[in-house]
């Protein structure tokens, strides 16, 4: 279908609209392919801020942007009024450097990472390089940021932190999403080490039915939505929870986006989606309740019935 006069002005009014604007597939927090994942990776190493635009959520958008540019593949990338290319060209550009001049931003070298141990964690290091025989501490952190420990060589081009007397190698991908990380370790079951890296974009992530009881008994500041049916909350509930029906969708939409959801469905297979929808909405302190209402029963509160 041609693209339309109504639609080819938009198109034009968003790019004038914004300095770097992204077609993709998701949005910066979620991308939905691989392909516009490591767009948002290359992008998020030069620019704090940039527009997307997520064409799954409009069909006549996705066709038409390919015909406005006449490039057949999302994602596709603008930068100041002028069309980039996809993935692969936006890849070759930043290994020449050739992304950061046409941002306008300077290519300088990474610099060395500031970490945080908590004793337990520096205590865990140390039983750890214990016999380490000439090898050291390492950390990884991917574009996805999955943090990664381990012990090995020391490889040219390492970045050197230092906390409590504990040092970690950086390979120089990993600093700047390293910088203001915070590890600390933790025991008994579900236990190891805990990362808290202020540079991750929002995501959704798991909550055990025992840590949901210690947030209650704390009385930590959170909304607990149900994404069951109606038949099945009548027949089992965590109490303090909203049926996430008419009435529960409109108090959702009126929620400050910061505001903490854990959603909790049977088994956390329905809730999980229903986490990821809401992340697309924005909103960027999500959990879901891993295992669902079943592990609140088995683990927690047994009065609540098992179906």
């Amino acid at each position: 279908m041609p693209l339309s006069d109504a639609l080819r002005t938009e198109l034009q009014r968003l790019i004038d609209s914004h300095d770097v604007v992204l077609f993709m597939k998701g949005n910066r927090r979620a991308p939905s392919c691989g392909f516009s994942a490591r767009v948002v990776a290359v992008l998020d190493e030069h620019v704090p801020a940039y527009h997307t635009v997520d064409v799954l959520a409009d069909a006549a958008v996705r066709d038409g942007i390919k015909e406005f540019s006449s490039w057949p593949t999302i994602p596709q990338l603008y930068v100041k009024g002028k069309f980039v290319g996809g993935a692969d060209i936006v890849a070759e550009m930043q290994s020449t450097g050739d992304l950061a001049a046409l941002l306008g931003v300077r290519n300088e070298p990474p610099k060395v990472p500031t970490v945080t141990l908590s004793p337990a964690a520096i205590e865990a290091f140390r039983g750890a390089l214990a016999d380490a025989d000439g090898e050291v501490l390492h950390l990884s952190v991917s574009a996805g940021f999955e943090h990664e420990l381990f012990v090995g060589p020391p490889e040219r081009g390492d970045l050197v932190a230092n906390s409590g007397g504990i040092t970690l190698h950086v390979d120089p991908a990993s600093a700047r999403r390293a910088d203001g990380l915070r590890i600390d370790f933790r025991t008994g079951e579900g236990g190891g080490f805990a990362m808290d890296n202020p540079n991750e974009p929002p995501r959704v992530r798991p909550l055990s039915a025992t840590e949901l009881a210690e947030w209650m008994a704390q009385k930590k500041d959170f909304v607990l939505v149900d994404v069951r049916t109606r038949a099945e909350r009548d027949r089992a509930r965590i109490e303090g929870s909203i049926l996430l029906d008419d009435e529960g969708e409109a108090r959702l939409a009126a929620l400050p986006k910061d505001t903490t959801l854990v959603f909790q469905c049977h088994h956390g297979i329905r809730s999980r989606a229903a986490a990821e929808q809401a992340l697309l909405r924005g909103f960027t302190r999500l959990f879901n309740l891993t295992g669902g209402i079943e592990a609140w029963s088995r683990d927690v509160d047994p009065k609540v019935p098992r179906y």
